[in-house]
């Protein structure tokens, strides 16, 4: 992992001060002050008043008792509110926190998940069985191991070996298929095993150890990669714990002593550690099916990519720390937790700040992904324990789906707070053009090493470092016993980042395999270093020294082979493999909708065969429910001729309708009216006005979208490139039959002046057109990459939605006096062409009808 890059300074606090107070703050310390002291007369003057008046004090303790009861029963009816808005806003992940865990009837099923009840029962029906091959494995092959670990377990024997009756649950599924490549299929696992085991074992005749109970839980997943076409149709499983899983243990025997409160979670932790190192990531469980898989590419897969985070900022994060014994709130003193599995982060602090800025990079390895998330925690710093100001997670899948991601993200359990935060996804490649290495101090590579084994390694040091003569060994080495073989273990560095594998006891030719990664800074002048070094004097057994250059020009960027070991012995060699990969930052495609295939044949055969408008007298618009016509076939003009000086802004009904894709319109106009205009504008404003008086009819904003006596404003005209991107989030609520889209944001849109646009969002549930179904954003200014976060619904069926499409406008918010065209980009989207059901985040590229995108 890489060392944090600071990319800019905290504001500093004032030098003069020592406790780093300003005046500002003086200042309002002493108006917190005043106010509490306000606030104590006023409470304190009724009891003043009563005593005055010669009350009882039975009138204060009656009115203390009603406002207290008033207060708790508001506090219980704003929390019964909250948590109904919190239902509503968040419908997915309270039924999924509060039911995924309990045991369902089969029938109850997740858009997500599924239930495993048939596995559940294929686990029950076998574990009698694996009761027996689980003391048969204990007694003929762990047993024998524990005894040649040491000399004072040489009588250690299994004495009881009961797996109990009860086997592990799995509490749902989940199924990754289209996420993927078509030769894998993912499976989580959500396994709670409440066991019931009963283990003896004697250490000596007096000492005897065993365990009775232990819990496990954790998410396990499943890989059945590569699928082939023959049986058994799948090369190989690959399982392990994404997470490490939680586990208790119930000793007993001398070990009880390990279930008291310090020792308990040490003794855990080891047995977790363990696991970790078999089971947990990067470390998997294989099995190959077939012969041609090889369990080193099954084990140790190159990473899915390489996560970089911008630690940027923060706000209105809570004030923890007080002034004057509690009486005064201060501030906070914030930092930052990122965490990756196993990887952890710190940024630094923040002192005396609730609105921090750290702007900070770190970059994480990613295996898995969906599967492996970002854990980003923030807390208070403090002399004795840091205060808790909020969290929240964010799964690499995201990240690796959307390329980039710049968002501010609201802190969960905790009052207020948001930290803002940008999240890049960079591929690994081959290929060595796209090399950029930076002065920044980021990353522009990554190394693999994967450590097979070692062969022929010196008993000692001295065995290749004494001067031999004629042929004959040291005296030192005549005169003592003969040594055992060596305790060894391999140091992996670059440059500041170093690596340790696992240690391989008394033997010259180890077994390691394991996996390291490594980010890398600069190719060209970056070296990986690696020694052999014995366990308990740390001395070394030989050196290898790989620049990283020579990986560039071999094939495939991949070193697989026996490297011999300088000052080492003759024969003693370690085989490894090195893997480079180049990072790269792809740009994510945006998804553009296109017409369908009957109107681009349709556009094609119009466009080799243009024909000039013609003014026709307007007919009398009807009501044809019947026949339906694309908007993009409406006339561009509704007067009487077109403008001959605006050649940019009027286009052919075949050209908008390339650019803008139709939607279906029952009660916008006639067939008989596709080669037509209005013939005055009169008309057309007696057309609007009627408009405007009945919510049901179409709404007016609509008509300038072929409108093109209204021009487009010189910005758009003048405008080279992109009209811009936006991004929503489209989902169907099964439970509340409600098509819920939410408007992230927009980018790179087109600026209508020199401060940016005023822009909102219109969107029509198309065919609906009328004034009560329109949905329309609040206007963000000065801007061209606003951010709305905007939710609204439509009350439609599952199945009515996915015959729909959403028309989508961004508009700037011109002045009522300005003849101009509104629209500055538009998108329609074909539901039927989205998994509503497990909802899409999507940026779409928006055009305007009659302008084509330049480049």
């Amino acid at each position: 992992m890489s060392a944090p890059v600071t990319e800019g300074q905290a504001p500093s606090t004032s030098a003069g001060n020592p406790q780093g107070l300003s005046v500002n703050d003086v200042n309002q310390m002493i108006m917190e002050f005043m106010m509490f002291m306000m606030k104590a007369i006023v409470l304190c003057y009724p009891v003043y008043l009563t005593a005055s008046l010669g009350f009882s004090i039975s009138w204060i303790l009656l009115s203390i008792l009603m406002w207290t009861m008033w207060k708790n029963n508001r506090r219980w009816k704003d929390q019964r509110i909250d948590t109904a808005i919190d239902f509503l806003e968040n419908e997915k992940d309270v039924i999924s926190t509060e039911l995924k865990s309990t045991n369902m009837p089969a029938w109850i099923d997740f858009a997500d998940v599924e239930k495993a009840s048939w596995i559940n029962k294929i686990l029950q029906q076998a574990w009698p069985f694996f009761g027996m091959y689980m003391e048969k494995l204990l007694i003929e092959n762990i047993q024998p191991a524990v005894r040649l670990s040491s000399t004072h377990l040489k009588t250690f024997t299994f004495t009881k070996v009961n797996m109990g009756q009860k086997a592990p649950t799995v509490t749902w599924v989940r199924a990754y298929t289209h996420e993927l490549e078509t030769r894998e299929v993912i499976l989580d696992l959500n396994i709670v095993y409440d066991a019931d085991v009963d283990i003896d074992a004697d250490v000596k005749p007096a000492i005897k150890v065993g365990v009775k109970g232990l819990q496990l839980q954790g998410m396990l997943r499943v890989i059945l990669e590569p699928l082939i076409g023959q049986a058994p149709l799948v090369g190989g499983v690959t399982m392990f714990f994404i997470r490490r899983p939680a586990l208790q243990v119930n000793w007993t025997g001398m070990t009880n002593l390990l279930d008291g409160p310090g020792l308990s979670h040490m003794s855990e932790s080891a047995i977790v550690d363990i696991i970790a190192s078999l089971m947990v990531l990067p470390n998997r469980m294989c099995i190959p099916l077939i012969d041609q898989v090889k369990v080193d590419e099954m084990k140790f897969p190159l990473p899915r990519g390489v996560v970089r985070v911008h630690v940027l900022e923060a706000r209105n994060l809570v004030a923890k720390d007080t002034h004057m014994m509690g009486l005064v709130k201060g501030k906070s003193d914030p930092y930052t937790v990122l965490r990756v599995g196993n990887k952890q982060f710190k940024t630094k602090t923040i002192k005396e700040n609730l609105n921090p800025r750290w702007n900070e990079v770190y970059e994480f390895v990613i295996h898995e992904a969906p599967g492996q998330e970002l854990e980003v925690e923030l807390y208070d710093e403090d002399t004795d324990a840091d205060d808790f100001l909020g969290r929240f997670s964010l799964d690499c899948g995201d990240v690796r789906k959307d390329r980039e991601i710049d968002e501010w993200y609201t802190l969960e359990d905790i009052e207020s707070g948001q930290i803002h935060m940008k999240l890049q996804w960079f591929s690994l490649l081959t290929n060595p053009e796209l090399l950029k290495e930076t002065s920044d101090g980021l990353a522009c590579a990554m190394l693999a090493v994967y450590l097979d084994s070692a062969s022929n390694l010196p008993k000692e040091q001295h065995e290749f470092t004494h001067n031999e003569k004629h042929g004959k060994q040291p005296k030192v080495s005549r005169l003592t016993r003969k040594t055992n073989d060596p305790n060894s273990y391999v140091e992996f560095s670059i440059a500041q980042q170093s690596q340790k594998s696992k240690i391989v006891y008394a033997t010259k030719d180890p077994t390691y395999d394991e996996c390291f990664t490594f980010f890398v800074h600069s190719v060209k002048n970056q070296v990986l270093n690696v020694e052999v070094k014995e366990h308990q004097k740390k001395s070394s057994l030989g050196k290898l020294t790989l620049p990283l250059v020579r990986l560039l020009n071999v094939s495939d960027m991949t070193m697989d082979q026996r490297f011999q070991l300088e000052r080492s012995g003759a024969n003693s060699q370690i085989k490894m493999k090195a893997v480079l990969r180049i990072l790269a930052l792809e740009k994510r495609e945006p998804k553009v909708v296109t017409p369908p295939a009957q109107d681009k044949a349709t556009v094609s055969s119009s466009q080799t065969r243009p024909e000039p408008p013609t003014p026709v007298p307007v007919q009398p618009v009807q009501s044809n429910l019947k026949e339906k016509v694309p908007v993009s076939s409406v006339p561009l003009s509704r007067t009487q001729t077109v403008p001959a000086p605006m050649p940019s802004t009027v286009s052919s009904s075949n050209e908008l309708q390339a650019d803008y894709p139709p939607s279906r319109r029952s009660t916008f106009v006639s067939t008989e009216a596709l080669h037509s205009s209005l013939s005055t504008p009169s008309q057309m404003r007696r057309y609007d006005s009627q408009s405007l008086l009945s919510e049901n009819s179409i709404a007016s904003s609509r008509f300038d979208l072929t409108d093109t006596s209204v021009p487009y404003p010189e910005a758009i005209l003048n405008h080279q490139g992109s009209f811009g991107q936006i991004q929503l989030t489209l989902r169907y609520a099964t439970l509340r039959k409600r098509l819920i889209v939410m408007v992230n944001s927009c980018k790179d849109l087109v600026s209508c002046s020199e401060n940016g646009s005023d822009t909102y969002i219109r969107m029509y549930l198309l065919p609906d057109l009328t004034w009560k179904h329109r949905k329309r954003t609040p206007v963000k200014k000065k801007t061209v990459n606003p951010v709305f976060n905007e939710i609204f619904e439509f009350a439609v069926s599952p199945e009515e939605a996915r015959t729909r499409k959403l028309d989508v406008a961004v508009k700037n918010n011109k002045m009522l006096h300005k003849r101009e065209r509104k629209e500055i980009g538009m998108v329609l989207i074909d539901l039927s062409e989205i998994d509503l059901n497990m909802g899409s985040t999507e940026w779409y590229e928006l055009s305007l009808p009659g302008l084509k995108k330049t480049n």
